[in-house]
């Protein structure tokens, strides 16, 4: 299983429900990295430093910084965007 960074908006309900469906989950909260309240670039370079895809609802910063690194040739290990408004239990996949 890949490992994730969840970034700090992400909604921890549904974090939550992923880890009970799925109990060997690597996902780290943003808050617990040095890269908590720091902005999106910062995110994706430890991100990718640590080999870790990117969860989060931010559909319009975080996937545009993430093409910008693409575009650029810099590393990404990826990004899971999570709609906002998608019921939990369906981002869950429940």
């Amino acid at each position: 299983m890949v490992p994730l960074l969840a970034d700090e908006n992400f909604n921890h309900r549904v974090l939550r429900g992923l880890r009970r469906r799925l109990p060997t989950l690597d996902c780290l909260p943003a808050q617990e990295t040095e890269v908590y309240q720091r902005e999106d670039p910062e995110v994706l370079d430890w991100a990718a430093l640590h080999s870790r895809v990117v969860l989060t609802h931010d559909v319009n910063t975080m996937t545009k910084y993430a093409y910008e690194r693409l575009a650029a040739g810099q590393p990404l290990p990826g990004v899971i965007v999570v709609p906002k408004e998608l019921p939990i239990g369906a981002a869950i996949g429940s």
